[in-house]
């Protein structure tokens, strides 16, 4: 396992199965934050996917770069208006380095850390974050934090999304090596769309740990980009890293 790429078939349906996030209830305080944080950029988006974040970023006057490792996903996202000023970079995340740098924000959000399947390389994306900063910018991942208390005892799997076009479920195959399958089933536009993929979860001191090796302290970290107070009960993370001068 590596670093799981998005196919055709997902990256056609992507949008429409995650509307919701696209509403700007929803990403009017990621854009927000994210503008704030660049102090006028350039910004850089690991894994910018169909590009759901940094069209409305470019948007705000923010010179956005994304890296894509799916070239589906791209496509998505050149077909879209605004995509001319954002430019897309075709590479993983823990080796690709993209033209514009040094940056003075690098983020990474929607739980994509986690579609890096070993330790060792979610560690390299932070590194490559950290090369194409400049000192003093930030580095920002938004990320779930591992649910197993949901999961009932001697059961593995649980349910996370459940709606009439998309049901999700994911499976905890190997605990020890924080590997659980996440499992689609999407209907959209009269056709079925099954997909499966890995990832790898993440606990927020193992992420602070890997940002003190690749030389980022944690500023922030809160339960969503409304910056709402992070505690044990929090279900996901936004944390931001400063890359140390």
């Amino acid at each position: 396992m590596g670093s799981i790429m998005w196919e055709r078939d997902v990256a056609e349906v992507y949008d429409q199965t995650y509307r919701a996030k696209f509403e700007p209830s929803v990403l009017d305080p990621i854009v927000d934050l994210l503008a704030g944080l660049a102090g006028g950029g350039p910004a850089l988006e690991f894994a910018v996917g169909t590009g759901r974040v940094a069209l409305p970023l470019s948007a705000r006057g923010i010179p956005v770069h994304g890296l894509e490792l799916s070239p589906h996903m791209a496509a998505q996202l050149r077909a879209k208006p605004g995509a001319d000023s954002v430019p897309v970079t075709i590479g993983d995340m823990t080796t690709t380095r993209v033209p514009g740098a040094p940056f003075t924000l690098v983020y990474l959000v929607a739980n994509t850390i986690m579609n890096v399947t070993t330790q060792d390389a979610q560690l390299a994306v932070f590194a490559n974050a950290a090369a194409q900063l400049e000192p003093g910018g930030c580095f920002i991942v938004e990320v779930i934090v591992p649910q197993l208390r949901r999961v009932p005892p001697g059961e593995i799997a649980r349910v996370f999304t459940l709606d009439p076009d998309h049901v999700g479920i994911e499976t905890f195959d190997d605990v020890a090596g924080q590997i659980a399958w996440s499992h689609h089933w999407i209907e959209a536009d009269g056709r079925l769309v099954r997909h499966a993929a890995p990832c790898r979860y993440v606990w927020p001191s193992e992420l602070d740990l890997m940002a003190r090796i690749a030389g980022f302290r944690l500023r922030d970290r809160w339960a969503g980009w409304d910056r709402a107070p992070f505690t044990s009960d929090s279900e996901s993370q936004v944390a931001v890293f400063d890359k140390e001068a």
